[in-house]
């Protein structure tokens, strides 16, 4: 896991507020849900972890640094 400074935080906080939807792009988790599933942001932590609810009715975090998703848009 990377380290994250303050002000990359707050970007990352910006970008993806609760409600947004985003799509997984990759994810290196055994438990993973398939590449282009969709889901909805419900908190980002303070190591960067975007906490996502997938379609799937998974809760797995995209990992700052190891996991990708991109936005759809804002709910």
């Amino acid at each position: 896991m990377r380290t994250i400074t303050k002000n990359h935080l707050d970007y990352l906080r910006k970008q993806y507020p609760s409600g947004t939807i985003v799509k997984l792009l990759s994810m290196e988790d055994l438990q993973a849900p398939k590449k282009g599933t969709l889901g909805k942001v419900f908190h980002v932590d303070d190591t960067g972890t975007i906490h996502v609810k997938w379609e799937t009715g998974s809760t797995l975090g995209v990992v700052y640094g190891v996991d990708s998703i991109v936005k759809v848009s804002n709910d």
